[in-house]
C-alpha cells in the first residue's frame, strides 16, 4: 500500500500544474486594456463645474438687484476659470516650458508688488479699474452652459465607443467604425513609448502621448490624450513583459 503512494502522488502533480497553467491562460486571455483617445474638449471640466455651483448660487439667491456686486464676483470667478481652461487647451506647456512660465510668473509678481510698493495710489486705481467692469449673467445661462457641455460630453463618450484600441493576450486590436471594422497587430515585438507634452492637461486628467510601434505597421500609431496614462503605461508593460517572457520559455 505505501508503495503505490508515492506514483498517485506524482500522478496528481501534472494534473495541478496543467490547472494552473489553464487558469493562467485564461486570466490572461481574459486581461485587456482600453486605449482612447479623447479630444481636448474634456479637459474643460473645472469650467462646467464652475458653471453649475454659478447656476446653483444665482438660482438660491434668485434675481438679483441691478448693482448687486455678488452677481458681479459669481461672473468674474467664471470668467477666470474659463479663461485659464482656455489656456490650457490652446497652448502646449511640457516640463520645461511650465518651470520657464513658473519663474517668469514669479519675476511679473514681484516686478508689480515692488511696483505697486513704490506708488501707493496706483493699487487703488489698478482695483478701482478692475471693479468697474461688471460682468454679470442670470442663472439660466451657467444652466444652458451646462446642459450644453454635459451633452457634448455624451456624444464623445458615445462616438469614442466607436474608435479605441485594445491590448489583450498577444495581440493589438483596432475597434473602428458603426459596425466595429476590426485591425489586429502582433504584440509580442511591440514597444510602446509615452510623452507627457502638457503638464496642466496631466494634473487635470492625468492625460499624456502614447506611441506605439507594432512589428507589422510601418508608421507608428500616435494616440493622443489618453487619460490616466500612467496606469496604463503600467499595465501594458506588465502584460508584455509576461508575454515577452512566455514566448522564450516556450521557444527554449
Amino acid at each position: 500500500m505505501s508503495e503505490q503512494n508515492p506514483p498517485a502522488a506524482n500522478a496528481s502533480l501534472p494534473e495541478n500544474a496543467d490547472q494552473a497553467e489553464a487558469r493562467r491562460e485564461a486570466a490572461e486571455e481574459a486581461e485587456h486594456i482600453y486605449l482612447v483617445a479623447y479630444p481636448k474638449i474634456v479637459f474643460l471640466y473645472p469650467t462646467v463645474v464652475v458653471a453649475l455651483f454659478c447656476a446653483i448660487i444665482m438660482w438660491a439667491k434668485g434675481d438679483p438687484a441691478p448693482d448687486a456686486t455678488w452677481q458681479f464676483a459669481v461672473s468674474r470667478v467664471f470668467l477666470l476659470v474659463l479663461a485659464m481652461n482656455l489656456v490650457v487647451l490652446a497652448f502646449d506647456f511640457p516640463r520645461g516650458t511650465s518651470l520657464t512660465w513658473f519663474f517668469a510668473a514669479v519675476a511679473i509678481g514681484i516686478g508689480l508688488w515692488t511696483l505697486f510698493h513704490l506708488n501707493q495710489g496706483l493699487l487703488p486705481r489698478v482695483s478701482a479699474a478692475i471693479a468697474s467692469v461688471r460682468p454679470h449673467a442670470n442663472a439660466m445661462f451657467y444652466i444652458l452652459f451646462t446642459v450644453i457641455m454635459l451633452l457634448l460630453y455624451g456624444i464623445v463618450l458615445i462616438s469614442r465607443r466607436f474608435d479605441y484600441w485594445e491590448v489583450r493576450g498577444n495581440e493589438l486590436l483596432h475597434h473602428s467604425g458603426l459596425l466595429s471594422d476590426l485591425k489586429r497587430f502582433s504584440a509580442p515585438n511591440l514597444r510602446i513609448d509615452k510623452e507627457i507634452n502638457d503638464v496642466f492637461e496631466y494634473i487635470l486628467l492625468g492625460s499624456g502621448r502614447l506611441i506605439i510601434h507594432a512589428s507589422n505597421e510601418r508608421r507608428a500609431i500616435v494616440l493622443d490624450n489618453i487619460l490616466f496614462i500612467n496606469s496604463k503605461e503600467e499595465r501594458i508593460t506588465k502584460m508584455l513583459g509576461a508575454l515577452q517572457v512566455r514566448v522564450r520559455t516556450d521557444a527554449s
